[in-house]
C-alpha cells in the first residue's frame, strides 16, 4: 500500500511521524552540503590561503541564512553542536560569566532535560532555581511568573513550545516580567523555529537556542543567538582552546553541518506559511479519525496556540509502549526521544495534571514535511486497530 513520501520522493510503507525527536534531511541541504566534504574540505579558520576563506565564506553565508529565520543579525548567531549545548551555554555560561550577583534561575516544570539539567546543576551549585507551574494545556502561569521573577533573577529560561505536547508559549509577555525586574530571558527553541514564526527582536529575548535536525537539516550542528553579539553579555565559555566563534565554542567549525543548517533555514524561510497551514490540516484529520472512533480517549494541549504538526493522545487503559509495538508500520513515540527508556513517565505530562497511569497511556505524533494525506490515513486506521486489539485484552 502506498503510504507516505521519502525525502527523496519515492513511496515507503513505514508512516514517519517522529519529527519531534528529528527530522529527515530535506534533499536540497543533502545537496548544498555534498561539496564541503570532498572539494571545499579546508579549515575555515585557515583564511591565509583560498581554501581556507571559501570554507570560511561559507559559513558567514550559512550565518546570514539562520539569523534572517530568526530576525536576528548574523554577528549574533554562534554555532554550536545543537540546541543542548546551546542550552548548556546559555545557562551555565551565563551563571558561571556573570558578576551581577543575582542568584536566581526561573524556567518552567515543562522544559526540555537540557533545560532541567542545567538549571538542576546550579541548584547543587548553590543557585535558586525556581520551577513555574503550567495549565491543563501546558500554558505557563504568568501570574506565577511574575511573583517568581524578582530583583534577584538572572536568567528566566521559557521554551517557545513544547516537544510533548506543541504548546506554544506566551515568550514575549514572559521576556516582558524579566526584562522590568533587569533578568535575561533565554528561549528554547528548538522545536518551534521552522514550523512557526519565530522572531527574536518581536519576543525580545536575550538567548536563543536551534538546532538544525529539528527544521530537515543535518544532525550535530545548532546555534546560539546572542543579542548585541557575543561580547555584549558575559557568557563563560563551556569549552576552551581556540578562539573560534569569538572565544565562546572552541573546536573546529562543522563546515557542511553549518552549510546544510543555513540551506535548511533557508527553506524553512520561504516554505513555513503554507507548509504550516498544510501539516495542520493533516494533523486535525488525523485527530478526527482517531478521536471520533475512541470516544474515551483525548487530545493534551491546545490545538489554538500549538505546533502544526504536534499531536499528544492519552489512550485510558491502553500502554503507550504495547500500543506502539502493535503499530509497527507506524514511526511514534511514548514522549521524548531524549528521554525514552527512562523508567519514570513524561515529567511534562505529570505537570500538565495527567496522573502516572494516563502519562504511560500516551502517545506522541510528530508530522512533518514530508508526510502525505495516504500515509496519514493508514497511521490512524493502524493506530485504531491497535487500539481495538489492546481494548479486548484490557477488558
Amino acid at each position: 500500500m502506498v503510504t507516505s513520501l521519502n525525502p527523496r520522493g519515492r513511496r515507503t510503507q513505514v508512516v514517519y511521524l517522529d519529527n519531534h525527536a528529528t527530522t529527515p534531511c530535506d534533499p536540497s541541504v543533502v545537496q548544498a552540503m555534498l561539496p564541503y566534504f570532498e572539494q571545499v574540505y579546508a579549515n575555515p579558520s585557515s583564511t591565509a590561503h583560498e581554501a581556507g576563506r571559501e570554507a570560511s565564506e561559507a559559513v558567514t553565508v550559512a550565518r546570514e541564512q539562520v539569523a534572517n529565520l530568526l530576525g536576528a543579525q548574523s554577528g549574533e548567531v554562534i554555532f554550536t553542536s545543537g540546541a543542548t549545548e546551546s542550552n548548556n551555554m546559555a545557562i551555565l555560561g551565563l551563571a558561571h560569566g556573570a558578576t551581577t550577583g543575582r542568584s536566581r534561575i526561573v524556567t518552567t516544570a515543562i522544559e526540555h532535560k537540557a533545560i532541567l539539567g542545567p538549571c538542576e546543576e546550579l541548584a547543587r551549585q548553590g543557585m535558586n532555581v525556581v520551577i513555574l507551574p503550567v495549565d491543563r494545556a501546558g500554558r505557563v502561569d504568568l501570574n506565577a511568573a511574575e511573583e517568581a521573577i524578582d530583583e534577584d533573577t538572572l536568567l528566566v529560561s521559557i521554551q517557545a513550545a513544547s516537544n510533548e505536547i506543541g504548546t506554544i508559549q506566551p515568550v514575549a509577555e514572559i521576556a516582558r516580567l524579566a526584562h522590568n525586574r533587569g533578568a535575561l530571558v533565554h528561549c528554547d527553541a528548538a522545536q518551534a523555529v521552522g514550523k512557526v514564526p519565530v522572531d527574536v527582536e518581536e519576543w525580545d529575548v536575550d538567548l536563543m537556542s536551534v538546532s538544525a535536525h529539528k527544521l530537515y537539516g543535518p544532525k550535530g550542528v545548532g546555534a546560539l543567538y546572542v543579542r548585541g553579539g557575543p561580547y555584549s553579555m558575559p557568557l563563560k565559555p563551556l569549552t576552551v582552546g581556540g578562539g573560534q566563534e569569538s572565544q565562546l565554542r572552541a573546536g573546529t567549525l562543522n563546515v557542511p553541518g553549518i552549510v546544510g543548517f543555513g540551506r535548511a533555514c533557508e527553506l524553512c524561510r520561504h516554505q513555513m506559511p503554507y507548509e504550516a497551514e498544510r501539516i495542520a490540516g493533516l494533523r486535525d484529520q488525523f485527530e478526527k479519525s482517531i478521536l471520533s472512533r475512541v470516544e474515551y480517549a483525548w487530545r493534551n494541549g491546545t490545538p489554538d496556540a500549538s505546533l502544526p504538526g504536534n499531536s499528544s493522545l492519552t489512550f485510558p487503559r491502553i500502554d503507550a509502549e504495547a500500543l506502539i509495538v502493535n503499530t509497527p508500520d507506524v514511526a511514534i513515540s511514548a514522549g521524548s526521544a531524549c528521554t525514552s527508556g527512562a523508567p519514570e513517565p513524561s515529567h511534562v505530562l505529570l505537570a500538565i495534571g495527567l496522573s502516572r497511569e494516563e502519562a504511560e497511556c500516551t502517545i506522541r505524533v510528530g508530522i512533518g514535511r514530508f508526510n502525505i494525506e495516504e500515509g496519514m490515513v493508514k497511521a490512524a486506521n493502524d493506530i485504531l486497530q491497535a487500539v481495538d486489539r489492546l481494548s479486548a485484552i484490557v477488558i
